[in-house]
């Protein structure tokens, strides 16, 4: 009998055996540098020779992999390869497209250090980030595979006089999944998982920047027992590839985490009905956050200190859900912002292959030139209190920045950076708070830390995000516990790693038969 869900535990880094177990997956992957990786469709290795070079963001000299690109032909095989696998992949019974998943759960625990070893030299994971990431994939495959089973039950209708109704779900069909690099192996098995366990076919276009942890993800599901076709494995660029995929007449959903200007034009280009399209796409999109703290005059002044620095500069403050605005009423705000910035400096940083550093470098040396470009635009607009340097010689370092002085209407207010800049800003009241707050026009995450009652209960009615935490940082949503999804400009809010999630991916019949 399958067990209640429980979350995977976290690794302990403090024991002597843990910290050499993950030294020696660092060595296993780094011994496989300069593989060359395959496109993937109907289970067939396709070279095409367009290749793309995959590098440590630490070092930009040290090649991880090389990846064969797909073009517009072999995604035409890729859809055609779905469509005709998964009729049979949908009418298997649901616990046995569960069961794929149950098994790949259990292979990515057995080779866990391995999958977080991946992200550290790919993207700049931290040991801890990459640890707790690799669990959410766990998390995600276990906890979807239990939600098939309840979907799949007996739907509850009215009964009729003369007639045996009943509802159930049935798959969309083929779909596009297209995951985001910041978490490319939590978000991309999540919903990779949640699209096949439904019974759909899948088209994978892993981010150009984590294409190696997407391909460990992809050779997992395969050997946990995904039928050939069902899943494809399609690395391209989006302009063309990505594009192709979200245009065609055939593929019925795209399943998107990534930018706000993405998402909209995915948004924009499915909703036209192209020639021999039967139905309106569904979109599922995930896209940015300009994610608060607010800090009350009667919070816990050194808990919100410690959350607000770990929430804006884990992974480089490269998540949707990262603190970007810390909110601080002005009873408290100049200890406050000075404590923020001494312990900003204290935040080490360093190739995280290194578990000394808390902080890699960012993803790509266009994050790096994009998050410098703020950094300036901050030091025009406010006073720089901490870091504002970076060294992009050898790998894409910039030193977590924090601003004071922030006003509303300042563009590090109000746009999403995605990188180590936190911006503090005063609030003359609790309601002023409020009010800046939710002044942006996204709605992701955001957390308040305070004591009094009412106020903690007006906070939880009027902060307007789609995961409100109360004193606790506003990063670190867990499967099943804080299903995630925003408001606004943050996507559809589609609760992933809820009970609502694989309803996304499934479509409702109606059946009745007269007696």
């Amino acid at each position: 009998m399958l067990q209640d869900f429980r979350s995977e535990p976290f690794s302990d880094f403090g024991r002597p055996e843990v910290a050499a177990a993950f030294e020696a997956a660092l060595a296993l992957v780094e011994s496989r540098f300069g593989e060359e990786v395959p496109v993937v469709v109907a289970g067939e290795r396709l070279r095409t020779g367009k290749l793309l070079t995959n590098t440590n963001p630490a070092d930009r000299s040290q090649v991880l992999s090389r990846h064969h690109l797909a073009d517009r032909a072999t995604a035409q095989k890729a859809v055609d390869a779905a469509r005709a696998a998964a009729p049979a992949w949908a009418a298997l019974p649901p616990r046995e497209r569960a069961s794929v998943l149950l098994r790949a759960a259990r292979r990515m625990r057995d080779r866990k250090h391995e999958f977080s070893a991946t992200m550290v030299l790919e993207i700049g994971k931290s040991w801890p980030e990459a640890d707790v990431e690799t669990d959410e994939a766990i998390d995600f495959l276990e906890f979807y595979a239990r939600e098939i089973l309840r979907y799949q039950g007996e739907v509850p209708v009215t009964p009729f006089p003369g007639e045996f109704p009943e509802s159930l779900y049935v798959p969309l069909g083929t779909g596009a999944v297209i995951p985001p690099w910041n978490f490319p192996n939590a978000i991309l098995t999540g919903m990779t998982a949640a699209a096949l366990v439904s019974g759909n076919g899948v088209i994978l276009k892993p981010a150009s920047d984590t294409p190696l942890i997407a391909w460990r993800v992809f050779q997992l599901l395969e050997e946990a027992g995904v039928p050939a076709g069902v899943l494809n494995y399609l690395p391209g660029p989006g302009a063309d590839v990505g594009d192709f995929l979200v245009d065609h007449p055939h593929v019925r959903f795209i399943s998107f985490t990534g930018s706000k200007e993405v998402g909209l034009r995915i948004n924009e280009r499915a909703a036209k009905v192209g020639p021999g399209q039967l139905w309106l796409k569904r979109v599922v999109l995930e896209m940015g956050g300009k994610d608060f703290i607010v800090v009350d005059e009667d919070a816990d002044f050194d808990d919100a200190v410690t959350q607000v620095v770990a929430s804006a500069f884990g992974f480089q403050g490269q998540k949707c859900s990262a603190c970007s605005r810390a909110i601080v009423h002005k009873a408290i705000s100049k200890r406050f912002f000075e404590a923020v910035a001494a312990k900003t400096e204290k935040l080490t940083m360093g190739p995280t292959k290194d578990r000394a550093h808390y902080m890699g470098p960012v993803a790509s040396e266009r994050q790096f030139r994009t998050v410098n470009e703020y950094i300036e635009v901050g030091k025009k607009e406010a006073r720089l209190v901490a870091g504002g340097t970076s060294d992009g010689s050898v790998g894409n370092f910039i030193r977590p920045t924090v601003f004071d002085g922030v006003g509303a209407k300042h563009r590090i207010f109000q746009e999403e950076i995605f990188g180590p800049v936190l911006a503090l800003v005063e609030a003359d009241s609790f309601d002023h708070a409020i009010a800046l707050a939710n002044d942006t026009e996204y709605g992701l995450t955001g957390s308040y830390f305070g004591r009094d009652r009412q106020r903690i209960l007006r906070a939880k009615r009027e902060l307007f995000c789609g995961n409100l935490y109360i004193n606790r940082k506003c990063t670190g949503a867990l499967v099943g516990v804080h299903p995630f999804g925003g408001f606004n400009m943050s996507g559809t809010d589609s609760k992933a790693g809820g009970r609502d999630y694989l309803g996304l991916f499934l479509q409702a019949k109606s059946i009745s038969e007269k007696l």
